[in-house]
């Protein structure tokens, strides 16, 4: 089953917030990666309901997927199928390439780390060959806040923000593949031109996640669906901000157009921050209103994938120089979710 999406008013919504961005994606052609993706398929959605001109080019691996995930909005969008691993073809101009293919599960990260390097790896280099032979205008990557390592304190955390990734921890797979593609996007802005930029996002999710997906977000509404108690397996000390998915949209195609080449931005709504202890109450208390309580069960958490413990306070005033600012606060980002888990 395909979860119910963002709602058209919503849709509509971060139109009349970013007129201007989307005044500039009118009438441009649009490549997009990781098209049915959460953040992938929700950035399409908001491109096509206000800028009707725009015509977008989704790569996909599963076009029958990806029709059912685009009911209703087909009418602007091209299907390109293929690996990310292989070169890109595609005929037509493009002005914009946004490059949103990525693995997100944590077990991928220490089950399956090659095939998280690789496809991470080839993935950007391909499509940064891509934009480089379109001449493309604009070029964006899909980061995380994960680069930064496991920061232990509450300081704000700015773009030029150190690492401690340890390099032989097999989960350091996903992190460190990121630190490389977004040295790739540099090393191509600087040797063949290619206009690309980084957005460094934090958790982020809303309407579109998949009611299996692994992630804790989506773990605590399945409880609030369920009608069952939150079962930490850790104290849940970790800190961290959230994004909501249509924020995260905004974030995206801000950088887009209007940051510079060869820069990061960290995307987060920074109020949203606390500790996953703190979520997890948030949710039983006002989203389920009691009806579920929080237990915490320790046990090992590498067979998880788990992110050691960490303190990761975004600051985004990089971004917010660029006019973008966050919409959505953590309730009503669970309330969101869940409904559209449901159906």
């Amino acid at each position: 089953m395909i979860p119910e999406a963002c709602s058209q008013q919503e849709l509509q919504s971060i139109g009349k917030d970013n007129a201007e961005i989307f005044a500039e994606l009118n009438s441009k052609n649009i490549f997009v990666s990781g098209a049915t993706g959460l953040i992938g398929s929700t950035l399409i959605k908001a491109i096509v309901t206000n800028a009707p001109s725009a015509k977008i080019i989704a790569f996909v691996r599963d076009e029958c997927k990806a029709k059912k995930v685009f009911q209703n909005y087909e009418q602007n969008i091209t299907f390109v199928t293929g690996d990310i691993r292989e070169p890109v073809v595609f005929d037509g101009h493009v002005d914009y390439v946004i490059h949103a293919a990525s693995e997100t599960s944590s077990k991928a990260f220490v089950e399956a780390p090659v095939s998280i390097i690789d496809i991470a790896l080839s993935g950007t280099k391909n499509m940064l060959d891509f934009s480089r032979q379109k001449n493309a205008q604009g070029f964006v990557y899909l980061s995380s806040m994960e680069v930064y390592g496991t920061p232990h304190n509450d300081d704000k955390i700015f773009e030029d923000h150190d690492t401690d990734l340890d390099t032989m921890n097999v989960r350091t797979s996903y992190p460190e593949s990121k630190r490389l593609c977004e040295s790739l996007c540099t090393a191509y802005a600087s040797q063949f031109q290619v206009p690309a930029k980084v957005v460094r996002l934090t958790q982020t999710f809303g309407p579109g996640v998949q009611y299996n997906d692994g992630r804790v977000f989506a773990e605590f509404s399945r409880c609030v669906i369920e009608n069952r108690d939150i079962v930490l397996h850790t104290k849940g000390e970790t800190k961290r901000s959230y994004l909501y998915t249509l924020d995260a949209a905004s974030a995206i195609l801000t950088v887009l157009t209007k940051g510079k080449p060869a820069e990061a931005y960290n995307a987060a709504n920074e109020a949203t921050y606390c500790s996953i202890y703190e979520m997890a109450q948030l949710v039983a208390q006002k989203i389920a209103q009691g009806k579920i309580q929080v237990k915490i069960e320790e046990s090992d958490i590498s067979i998880f994938g788990y992110a050691k413990t960490l303190r990761m306070n975004l600051d985004t005033s990089k971004l917010r120089k660029l006019g973008w600012q966050a919409k959505t606060g953590l309730s009503e980002m669970f309330a969101r979710t869940i409904q559209g888990m449901q159906g």
